[in-house]
Formats: structure tokens, sequence, C-alpha cells
């Protein structure tokens, strides 16, 4: 019963932690590490052993996996180079600095147990890094990097630490340290893409989101336990694992089994990172006890303390700016992928450890020497990179002034895109539909083939005339028409005079259509008072159409004067400077004067918007 409770103690105390930090915008990690701390010297709190087999096999596998199906796999690809130079380079270098450092400082430490240390300092863990770069709005390009990083240098590091635990109890050559790497490598990846051939071609089968949920519960160790048997690297194998069915889920799943996996891996991902984060601070009495029993000096535990987690911090600065230099001065590919100055300065400042090196600490050998005091070091490592660069990273990236993704441009290539993607499912029902097919029927699915596009143009910005929007109409009456469906069948429950799968049946039907309205709020990005000055595509009517034009009537649609209508957004032609209504309007003008007319572009004259739409290519400017 005991166990039970603490682990009960553990997720309520992490998520009551987290809930607040998200309310008041502070650092999740590390108030729950600072928690962990407190309740760590409080004699009511019992003692919290870590097993660090129970994360590495039990949490890291998950934590892991949970990502890698979030990771673009072009983006990875993409940004292939800078990944395994800081997964890789940046690890070994790491490892060897770190571990030179630490054999300096501690003479009991032998060159083995220091090499050890290194390898379990040297993995940062990006969640804390990632989690305030997408909050202070960081370049995407950087957060991909700082995310492809964290799936990949746990592997390294281990790999690393198992060669030198090994070289503490005999040795071993430079060959068999390349051997080892090469199977770790070669054999995680490889049973990374078997892992996900089999996972892809049972799930090509699974139609029940509730069988699907479970094999991709299952799918972290299906690829962990096999790829750690063979002595590879159980950690590559997952992320391996993971990319390609995260790559492929819009194939291999249903829609329903999609949203099921993403909210079960989120809920998943928010329990284990925040429990470990807490588990991180309850250790340090534990670690602090073994210490004092070794009766280390205070003086020179410190001084070896401060300079691990100094060397740490240096040499990933070093390796990351000396890396930027090199590309600089490369060949001229080398020179286009070379990072700006302030982009190398986020990149090494954004370096907190986490709970991988917590628990790869933990399984240095008893006989290792000074292993309290290698202990305590990690615990300082990771501590002092939480607090020192995760308080300070926000204010980096706002004094370098790294440009943040743009929410105009975003929201724009969302409406391109989404309505790019109804003019295929028109063109798709025009081929498939028969003169047996209801017209009513054809004629309600092109208007609901377009509404998505609609929508994501109306969030570009405010009517003219201050209208609310015929989506945001629509989703709010809808809304207060469920909740009132709702109480009727509320109420004939009530009464026992129905079957309760019946009732069931009706409650769900209501859910789906309210849950389906939310996330069609939710995932449209939408902002007023947008300017927009990219281009997409490449088309030569944008490029010849001019920025600007003369409206021949400034804050009027004329048409739907006429006719006794009422507009929603304003566009103007910016070939004779005609205005007219949207798409979501009911005049729909603006097409029309296109239709009769044949001038191909024109542009939003919205208060704050400047983008532009060609009629004939689909494309915008």
């Amino acid at each position: 019963m005991i166990p039970a409770v603490e682990i009960l103690a553990l997720v309520v105390t992490s998520a009551t932690v987290a809930g607040f930090c998200r309310r008041v915008g502070a650092s999740a990690p590390l108030l729950l590490v600072g928690v962990g701390v407190a309740c760590s010297f409080l004699s009511v709190i019992p003692r919290v052993d870590v097993d660090p087999h129970v994360i590495l096999v039990g949490l890291l596998p998950p934590l892991l996996y949970s990502a890698a199906i979030r990771t673009s796999l072009i983006d990875f690809r993409a940004n292939r180079q800078p990944i395994l130079l800081l997964s890789v380079g940046l690890v070994a270098f790491s490892t060897v600095t770190v571990g030179l450092l630490a054999w300096w400082i501690t003479p009991a430490v032998t060159v083995a147990a220091a090499f050890a240390f290194g390898a379990v300092v040297a993995p940062p863990d990006a969640v804390a890094a990632t989690a305030v770069a997408r909050k202070v709005g960081m370049p995407r390009r950087v957060v991909t990097i700082l995310e492809g990083e964290s799936l990949i240098n746990d592997a390294t590091a281990l790999v690393a630490l198992n060669t030198a635990i090994a070289a503490i109890s005999h040795h071993i050559s430079p060959v068999d340290v390349g051997l080892d790497f090469l199977l770790a490598a070669g054999g995680g990846v490889g049973v990374g893409l078997v892992a996900a051939f089999v996972l892809g071609a049972v799930r090509k089968h699974i139609e029940d989101a509730v069988f699907d949920t479970t094999l991709s519960f299952v799918a972290p160790w299906v690829a962990f336990l096999p790829a750690e048997a063979i002595h590879s690297s159980g950690v590559l194998a997952v992320v391996v694992t993971g990319l390609v069915l995260g790559h492929g889920s819009p194939v291999l799943q249903n829609a329903t089994s999609r949203i099921a996996e993403t909210i079960n891996w989120r809920t998943i991902q928010f329990l284990l990172e925040n429990v470990v984060f807490l588990l991180i601070g309850l250790q340090l009495q534990q670690i602090l006890e073994g210490v004092r029993k070794a009766h280390l000096n205070f003086g020179s535990s410190a001084i070896a303390c401060a300079g691990a987690l100094a060397a740490t911090i240096l040499a990933r600065a070093v390796w990351v700016f000396a890396s930027a230099a090199t590309y600089r001065v490369g060949t001229r590919g080398m020179r286009g992928r070379a990072w700006s100055w302030p982009v190398s300065a986020v990149v090494s400042w954004a370096g907190m450890r986490g709970v991988v090196t917590l628990a790869a600490v933990f399984l240095l050998p008893i006989d290792t020497p000074s292993r309290d005091l290698l202990r305590l070091m990690a615990f300082t490592v990771v501590v002092g990179t939480l607090m020192l660069q995760g308080l300070t990273l926000p204010w980096l990236v706002h004094r370098l002034h790294l440009p943040a993704p743009d929410p105009a441009e975003d929201a724009l290539q969302s409406a391109a895109l989404i309505t790019e993607a109804a003019r295929a499912g028109l063109a798709k029902l025009d081929a498939i539909i028969t003169p047996d097919d209801p017209p009513d029927v054809v004629k309600q699915l092109r208007q609901r083939a377009m509404t998505r596009s609609n929508v994501a143009w109306e969030q570009l910005g405010r009517s003219h005339s201050e209208l609310e929007p015929p989506a945001v109409t629509y989703q709010r009456l809808r809304t207060q028409m469920l909740e009132a469906e709702r109480d009727s069948v509320l109420r004939a429950r009530d009464t026992g005079l129905l079957d309760d799968e019946i009732l069931r049946h009706a409650l769900t039907s209501i859910d789906m259509e309210e849950s389906l309205l939310e996330r069609i709020a939710d995932a449209t990005p939408g902002s007023a008072d947008l300017v927009v000055s990219n281009k997409l595509g490449d088309c030569v009517h944008l490029r010849q159409a001019p920025q600007v034009a003369v409206a021949r009537t400034p804050g009027v649609c004329p048409e739907c004067v006429r006719t006794g209508t009422a507009w929603v957004h304003l566009r103007m032609c910016l070939t004779c400077g005609n205005v007219g209504c949207c798409d979501s309007s009911i005049g729909r003008h603006a097409e029309a004067h296109f239709t009769a007319t044949a001038h191909p572009v024109m542009r939003s004259i919205e208060p704050g918007e400047a983008w532009r739409w060609c009629y004939v290519n689909h494309l915008v400017g």
C-alpha cells in the first residue's frame, strides 16, 4: 500500500507544481527540482531511492518515443548535420573535456571513472530548453536542432558510459571502443527500422482506436528491448521507430486513432517529464548523506562540483562556437549553412541537464573511486544548469533579437494550404459524383469543403464593418445549441425510462461535434492586424502585380451596397482598384470580379493586412 501512496504523491505533486507554473509562466523543471530538494530534507517524507534501470528502461523509452513521433522526419533530415554535430561530436568532446578536468581536480578518481563521469554529464536534456524556446519564440530551425539533439545524444552518451564502465574493471583498446560504437549505432538503427516496419504492417490492419493505442503504448519497448538484447543502442532504436511511425501515421492510422494517440502521449509525456524532475530534487539528501559517510572534505568537494559545472557549460560553448567558425571559413556549401553568432550563443547556452544524467550516474559501479563525490558533482551539474541557463535563456533570446516565428506568415500559409486541400477535395468530388447522387447532398459537400478554407481566411483579420465572421457566429450559436441538446439528454437520463447504452450514444455524438468545433478553433492560426511580406511559391502574376493600388470605393463593396447584403472582409483588385467582398461574404464579389475580368491578383485591404492572392495559380504572397 505504501508504494502506491508514494507513486500517487509523486504524480499529484508534480502535476500540481507543473500546473501552477503554467498559470504563472514559471519554469516547471526548475521549480519541481526545488520542491524535490526541500522535500528530501523533511523527515515526514519517505526516502525515494531511484533505480537507474527503472528510469533508463521504464521512463526513457516512452519519453523519447513521445518526442520522436511528434518530430518531423523531413525537418530532421534537413538538419541532420547540425544535429549529429551536437548529438555525437559535442557529446564525445564533452565526455573527454569534462572527464579530463574531473581526473585533474579529484586525484582519487581514475581516468576511466573520470571519463565515465564525463559521459554522465555530456547529454543535455532539451525538455527544458525547447519549452523555453517555444515560449519565447526562438526560430523554429533552432528548436528543431535542439529537439533532434535531445533524441540522439542520450544514445551516444550511454554508449560512452558503458565503454568507460567496462574500462574501470578491465582494459579495453580504442578498437574495442570503435566496434562498440558501430554496433550500438548500426544495430540501433537497424532494429528501429525493423520494429517500425513490423509495427506499421500491423497498424495497417487495425481500425479500432483502442487496439491502435495499445500498440502505440508497447511500441517503445518493442524497439528498445531487442536492441538492448543484442547490445545495441535501445535509445537509438526507439528514436528511429518513433520518427518513422510518426512520419507514416497519416497513412497508417485513421483519424480517430491519430487523435487518440496525440492526446494519450501528450498526457504520458507531461506526467513523466514532471515526475522525473521531482525525483531529481528528492535525491539531494541521499547524495549528501553518501558524501558525509565518505568523509570527503567540504572545500575540495565544492571546488570539484563548481569545476564540473563550469567545464560542462564551457565545453558546449567551445564546441558550438568552434564549429560555427569552421563552417564560416569552409566551402561555399558550409558557409551557406553556418550559424550566425547569436544563434550559436543561444544553442551553446541551451544545455540544461536532466534525468538521463541523474540516472546514469547511479549506474557507476559500487567500487568506482569517489563514487559519492561523482554523484554530488552530477547533481550540481543538473541543478546548476537548470538554474543558471534555464533562468537566463529567455533573457538571452530577447537580448540577441533572434527572429521569432511570424504568426502572420503562419496564418497566411495555413490558409493557402487549407484552400489548396479544399480544391483537391472538390476536384475529387467532381470526378466521383454520378447523376444518381442527390444534388442537395453534392451542394452540401461543396459548401462544407470550402467552409474550412473560408474560416482560415476570416481569421487573418477583422471585418471592416466589425461584423462577427460567419465561422465565429456558427461556432458560438452551435455551441449553445449543443449545450441545450446535452441538457435535454441528461433530463431524459434522469427519468430512468431509457436504456443507458442509447443515452451514452446520444451524449457521445454531441461530445464529438462539440470537440470538433473546439479543435477547428484551436487549430486555426489567427491574428488581427497582420502584415505579411513573404512569397509563397513562384508566381509570375504576384511578381508583376503592384503592392498597392488606388481603391475605387475605399471601405465599401459597391455590389453589396447595390444588392443590400453585408460583407465580411474586403479585397481590392490590384489591376483596376475594384473593391469586392471575400468568399465568406454572401456575394463573393471579389471572386466574381476576377471571373468577369480575369484580373489575376487581389489584395486584402483590411486594417493592418498586406497579403495578396493570385486567383490564377491559387498562391498567396
